[in-house]
Parts: C-alpha cells; structure tokens; sequence
C-alpha cells in the first residue's frame, strides 16, 4: 500500500471489521459531535457524519486514506440513537417488534493527501419478529446492546430477533459496509486481494 489507511473509529466493532480486509491500518479518535440538524434526513446525518470523522483526523494524518463511518437506525420515520440504559433498550425492541426497520450507515474514504473524498450511504432493512416483552428483556439482559444503535448485536444472540435480513452487505449492519469499502479503496489504487 502506498498510502497508510486509519479508521477514524474507537468502536471495537468496526476494527474488527476492517481486520477483515487484511490491511494494515491504526485507529484515531475522531472526536466529532455528533447532533442531528434540523430537519435533517437520515441518509444526509450518517453521511456529514462519516464525512466529518475522516476529516476530523486529516490534520494528524496528512498522508493516510482515512476511513469515517457513521449509523443510524430509523423505525417508522424516527431516527434512533444509541440506548446507553436497558429501559431505553427494552423500549426501541418494543417499538421495532414486527416491524421492518431500515439502518443507514455512511461511509467516507477521505485522501489526506490529496484531499478528495469518497461518501456514500448504505441502507440495510431488518426485519424484526414478533417480541414478548420477556423475550425482549432477557435479550437486553443477557447481551447488554447501550451502545448499539438499534439496540441489539446481529453479530451475536440479537439474530434471534429477526425474520430475515435484507441488504447487500451484512457487514453495514454491524457499522461499516466493507464491500463499499473496497471499491472506494480499488478508486485509490488500492487492491483488498
């Protein structure tokens, strides 16, 4: 690689996605505030968003390819944040129980080095099950999802929430949609395999 790629990421869910592509690259903390504008849409948040991160750490990376990825999760209409409580876990499984709910996630490549970015947005539609109050409460128990917009883990026992799973790559699911990824990184000169 000509170019040292950075995950401009703390999220141990996303590095251990990346680790999946075999590239060496560290992480940065991107530090960016992440609060919704007025009236703004799902799809244009996670893509400011993701754009905002990898642009955040340009000035301590200036010659990387950097990578931002961000998340939402919208049940009928209303964007969901991360839990943090298992009140508020419990509540957002209740709200999307038999329902189709739709995650977006942007993803940015930004090349410090010559200062052109790449963003796109990836949807992915989950489609919830039916959920007892006690099926929804053991799940928040046993897997703990605060920090999961959503509030569930697909990667772990939060598959057994779901019907079927739509979307073209399962990894935008968990935070960052490696197929996107590579095909940004190919348009860098960048061969994955």
């Amino acid at each position: 690689m000509n170019q040292p790629l950075v995950l401009a990421s703390t999220s141990p869910f996303r590095k251990s996605l990346l680790e999946k592509l075999q590239l060496p690259f560290t992480t940065a903390n991107p530090n960016v505030n992440e609060a919704m504008f007025d009236n703004e849409s799902a799809t244009a948040l996670v893509k400011r968003l993701a754009q905002a991160k990898a642009h955040a750490c340009a000035e301590s990376h200036p010659h990387h390819l950097i990578i931002g990825s961000d998340q939402v999760c919208v049940i009928d209409g209303a964007i969901l944040g991360k839990p943090h409580t298992e009140a508020n876990a419990c509540a957002q499984l209740r709200a999307a129980s038999g329902k189709i709910v739709t995650f977006y996630t942007g993803l940015c490549l930004y090349n410090a080095r010559t200062q052109t970015t790449q963003v796109i947005c990836e949807p992915f539609h989950v489609h919830f099950r039916t959920l007892t109050d006690n099926e929804i409460a053991h799940y928040v128990t046993k897997e703990q999802p605060l920090y999961c917009a959503g509030s569930f883990k697909s990667e772990g026992l939060g598959i057994a929430l779901f019907n079927r799973l739509e979307g073209r790559d399962p990894n935008t699911l968990v935070g960052l949609p490696l197929i996107a990824l590579r095909e940004m990184l190919a348009n860098e000169h960048i061969a994955v395999l």
